[in-house]
């Protein structure tokens, strides 16, 4: 399970303008980052569970999980 840390801001991947052509709100849009400690994914989606999902999905079954940082409201 993700540790969740709340921020004030993050980058938008997809712009609003783009909702009206996904009335499913399944668009997910993912930047990957290699940094000098690791690797950073910034993942942006309609739904915030999808992109829990997926994130979560990138540890292996006995890892502890991503710090993810997450907005309140987007």
């Amino acid at each position: 399970m993700a540790d969740h840390r709340f921020v004030a801001s993050l980058p938008d991947l997809i712009d609003p303008a783009e909702y009206d052509a996904h009335p499913d709100g399944g668009l997910i849009r993912l930047r990957i980052t290699v940094t000098d400690t690791g690797v950073e994914v910034l993942g942006d989606g309609m739904r915030p569970e999808q992109i829990e999902a997926v994130l979560n999905a990138l540890n292996g079954p006995d890892d502890e999980g991503p710090e993810m940082e997450q907005m309140l409201c987007g």
